[in-house]
């Protein structure tokens, strides 16, 4: 949601960046507690802040409530004073809804052919002043099952040389690229639901790991022949290291540790309740029920209305089915005997976080159907597999038969130690599906290797304890392990490697449509 807190939903009639009373009530709340504590490093106060956003890129978000901006450029004046300069920043194309009079009215684009004429979109609605690209872009942002985005240094820095010279100022995003650690990527809506990476390096000047790329250098070169830049040497690239592969063992199944993961026990509910009526902001749930009568042919099992957000891992008495995926997979077939246990996990892939005027709830947000009998009768289970990873695995569980290899929502797990001081590094999973990655109870965040494009995941160096000390690393995986369940350590990225080309889905069926060409926009 952009950054708006998940608890916000638990209002589900609530219109969020609105005048609606409930939404004020809370961005009231909470800036009476923020802006004060900015308040003394404004730069007229003798601090370093010289001016503040007030929302962002709210033109694209389609709502257009002049009443809710006016409200926010109120508050912000009232606990900051009117010698603060405040603005907007907006696409060209949000400019008539984002602005308002008395907040400074800046643009974003990337590199652009037609320069002039986005700026001059700009003067519209700021006829005095700096012209400014508040976010202009260097790289972008990959979804999974799309190729790793690019933007050319030629293309970036001709783009920085030309504003330069049109007496514009500009902010570079991203300056440097960023990591989505455990469940904080968002997602977007173009045409189909499309989940963000977890790696945000962007293509960006500065990569995920902190290095100079040469992107960096060439937009040093562009800035020295307007200003001078600072004397001295760039901080070398941080140490990398290599290590593995190493051998991951059986935990157990997600389903054998029930007991640990929900310690509070199941919620009942006659039909599903969402992520947000459970108060389960992130991560996963799982989602119980029983056959009322013997299924002996194989049988849908669907959710009316796209209703499964955003992924669900269907199990019947234990044996994995597959997997239901918003906007893309709608059905599964079924068998099973009467009182036979259905169990639905179900995945928060991340919240939307530009342009959709909709509450992005989570969960089973409909009952599912068999065939056309509607399943009731529900258990839900919220569950707290961070704290599990944490202080509760290994747990000796009851031996039990696995197969050879095990398929569905599994843990796997196994210590390494590293050499000497060691470096940051680069987790590759090869041959592994989907899942979730914790360091030493760190949640490093998604993988999804059978999809891509990103094939390793950052891992920071202080996240490894030093040499003598054994570090865990634990996978939940979802789908289905590899013969040889192994992983190793790279010394770089693999950002672009995917199996899946760039296409959008059909809403109406299973099947991919024909290609479309996909739709950039501010973020």
């Amino acid at each position: 949601m952009g950054g708006l807190p998940a608890w916000l939903l638990r209002k589900p009639n609530i219109r969020l960046r609105t005048s609606d009373p409930d939404f004020l009530a809370a961005v009231d709340s909470w800036f009476k507690v923020l802006l004060p504590k900015i308040y003394p490093w404004l730069y007229h106060n003798g601090g370093n802040i010289i001016s503040i956003q007030v929302e962002n890129e709210y033109g694209s978000y389609r709502a257009c409530d002049f009443s809710y901006m006016r409200h926010l450029a109120g508050l912000f004046r009232a606990l900051l004073g009117e010698k603060i300069l405040l603005f907007t920043t907006d696409g060209p194309e949000g400019l008539k809804c984002g602005s308002l009079n008395g907040l400074y009215t800046t643009i974003d684009f990337g590199p652009a052919e037609n320069m002039t004429q986005l700026f001059a979109l700009q003067r519209l609605y700021e006829p005095h002043g700096p012209l400014v690209n508040s976010e202009y872009y260097t790289g972008w942002l990959d979804y999974w099952g799309q190729n790793h985005s690019t933007r050319s240094v030629r293309a970036v820095t001709v783009g920085l040389e030309n504003m330069l010279k049109l007496g514009a100022s500009v902010n570079m995003y991203m300056f440097h690229g960023g990591t989505n650690f455990g469940y904080w990527n968002g997602a977007d809506e173009k045409g189909r639901f499309l989940p963000i990476t977890t790696s945000y390096d962007y293509d960006a000047p500065i990569s995920e790991a902190g290095d100079a790329t040469p992107k960096l250098f060439a937009l040093r070169n562009v800035i020295s022949q307007f200003q001078e830049i600072p004397l001295g040497p760039l901080p070398p690239p941080s140490p990398k290291m290599m290590l593995g592969p190493l051998t991951l063992y059986l935990d157990g199944y997600l389903l054998d540790f029930l007991h640990f993961l929900c310690p509070q026990g199941p919620i009942y509910s006659m039909l599903p309740m969402t992520f947000e009526a459970v108060k389960q902001d992130l991560g996963f749930m799982l989602y119980r029920t029983h056959l009322s009568h013997t299924v002996f042919e194989p049988t849908q099992f669907w959710v009316p209305n796209n209703g499964v957000h955003d992924r669900a891992y269907v199990m019947v008495d234990g044996v994995f089915q597959g997997v239901l995926e918003r906007n893309t997979k709608h059905k599964l077939f079924l068998t099973g005997k009467m009182g036979a246990k259905l169990d639905v996990l179900l995945e928060n892939m991340g919240r939307l976080s530009f342009g959709s005027n909709n509450s992005d709830f989570k969960g089973l947000l409909e009952a599912p159907l068999l065939g056309q009998t509607i399943l009731t009768q529900w258990l839900m289970f919220p569950l707290k597999i961070d704290k599990l990873v944490k202080w509760w695995l290994p747990l000796q569980l009851p031996k039990s038969l696995h197969p050879q290899t095990p398929s569905g929502p599994t843990f796997y797990s196994t210590t390494f130690s590293i050499l000497d001081s060691g470096g940051d590094t680069f987790l590759f999973l090869p041959g592994w599906t989907k899942g979730q990655v914790w360091i030493n109870g760190f949640n490093l965040g998604r993988y999804w290797t059978k999809r891509g494009p990103q094939q390793t995941l950052y891992v920071p160096r202080p996240l490894l304890f030093p040499s003598g000390a054994l570090n865990k690393i634990t996978l939940l995986e979802l789908e289905n392990v590899p013969p040889e369940p192994q992983i190793q350590f790279l010394d770089s990225p693999i950002l672009n490697s995917t199996l899946h080309k760039t296409y959008i889905y059909s809403l109406s069926d299973d099947t991919p449509s024909a290609p479309q060409p996909m739709e950039l926009s501010g973020h």
